[in-house]
């Protein structure tokens, strides 16, 4: 899937300045993406990686900063999908104006031409018919500008490029990014069994932050699926750099000729000493009714080396007994997407606030739905309800505080 558009380029009403600092002449610029719905949580990564001037727009984040907070951001960030290095651009009339700006980027300065590239073009009003033909144009400009400066060009790979180059337009704007990150950042190498309809982990750690939860609270997932935001959860409580996950070269900085080893090394190396020690057990439960779903789960959890931390077993939602007297619910439960059969949601909605009301009194509850109905069939009042992107499709993300008795009653 393409990251979405950095609008601030062209776009500056709807950006959002988050912070403005003193600007350092070492600053590049560039734009992180993430899930849309999550730019705030992401303004806050990027300004605890280092970044500077960071302003949100929908689905990412620009910034400035040095190459100590481009690969800060890549191996500390939950919430980002990837990191652009923005390396040219301007205005443009049609795709000959797309090919010169591509063209004129000394790209053989930027990366070996034995390296095999990729374009991805992704537009926001732009006038053009085909974005496959100015996908070309890019692509034939950069191995026209190799061929001019070195004698051969690039390889072309669609399925695992070495290089991936990025075109953002707008109706007059266009800008070109290298990608730092390779691979999104949200596959964080350690789910090895998934299930239908995956939450992605960037979104699954922006629930939990935007639903208030911290390690020192009980934390329960009872519709787990894969075991997503227990993995996630887990990773905060134990302060896990989730880039260290990964391969240290799997990395797209990594293929860049300004990459820095020693401190891309040093900075993996201190993120790895800050890891807490794990205690014998963390207070995070996680369940299903579905044995398929609580076998994956358990298989993820053991190859994440997290399965003695974590209890998980099988059970129904509508009756078992919350695992502590207060703490944190947060779950994707299942809704029109994912079941199919909206006679099956009436049904399911109205017992599982039944269920809530009568065993979770104490709980914050937190529910992501792309059903608008769910409220009012499970039949509580939601204290927050924040808007969110699964992927392409728009959801909310309930938040339901758990008193004893119903609301009638008080």
């Amino acid at each position: 899937m393409q990251p979405s558009s950095p609008q601030s380029h062209g776009d500056s009403l709807r950006s959002r300045r988050v912070v403005r600092q003193p600007r350092d002449e070492r600053d590049e610029r560039f734009f992180a993406t993430c899930p849309r719905g999550l730019e705030e949580l992401l303004a806050e990564d990027i300004l605890a990686a280092g970044g500077r001037d960071a302003a949100t727009t929908p689905g990412g984040a620009s910034f400035a900063g040095n190459w100590e907070a481009c690969y800060r951001l890549n191996l500390s960030s939950r919430i980002a999908t990837r990191v652009l290095w923005r390396v040219g651009g301007g205005e443009f009339r049609n795709e000959a104006d797309i090919y010169r700006l591509a063209n004129e980027i000394a790209w053989p300065a930027l990366f070996k031409v034995e390296h095999s590239i990729r374009v991805y073009v992704t537009a926001v009003r732009a006038p053009f018919k085909s974005i496959e033909f100015v996908t070309l144009k890019v692509k034939d400009a950069v191995c026209d500008r190799f061929r001019a400066d070195c004698g051969k060009r690039p390889d072309v790979n669609t399925a695992a490029p070495a290089v991936r180059i990025h075109l953002f337009v707008t109706d007059k704007q266009a800008t070109l990014y290298l990608d730092t990150s390779g691979e999104p950042l949200w596959l964080r190498g350690q789910k090895i069994a998934k299930v239908a309809a995956p939450l992605k982990e960037n979104l699954a750690a922006g629930m939990l932050r935007l639903a208030g939860w911290t390690p020192d609270q009980p934390l329960f997932d009872p519709m787990c699926g894969s075991g997503t935001l227990l993995l996630e959860a887990a990773g905060m409580a134990l302060g896990d750099a989730p880039g260290l996950a990964r391969d240290m070269k799997d990395f797209g900085f990594t293929r860049l000729v300004n990459y820095q080893p020693a401190l891309w090394r040093r900075l993996c190396m201190e993120a790895a000493e800050r890891r807490v020690a794990a205690p014998q057990r963390l207070q995070i439960w996680g369940s299903d009714r579905d044995d398929d779903a609580v076998a994956r789960t358990a298989q993820n959890l053991a190859h994440a080396g997290l399965d003695d931390l974590i209890e998980l077993r099988r059970a129904d939602i509508l009756e078992l007994a919350p695992p502590a007297a207060a703490g944190v619910l947060v779950s994707n439960p299942p809704y029109g997407e994912r079941l199919g059969e909206s006679d099956e949601l009436a049904a399911f909605y109205p017992r599982l606030g039944d269920a809530l009301k009568q065993r979770f009194a104490g709980w914050h509850c937190w529910f992501l739905s792309a059903d608008a109905r769910l409220p009012k069939l499970i039949g509580l009042k939601p204290a927050r309800k924040i808007p969110l992107y699964n992927g392409n499709l728009e959801c909310r993300l309930y938040g339901f505080p758990m008193v004893a008795g119903s609301a009638r009653d008080r």
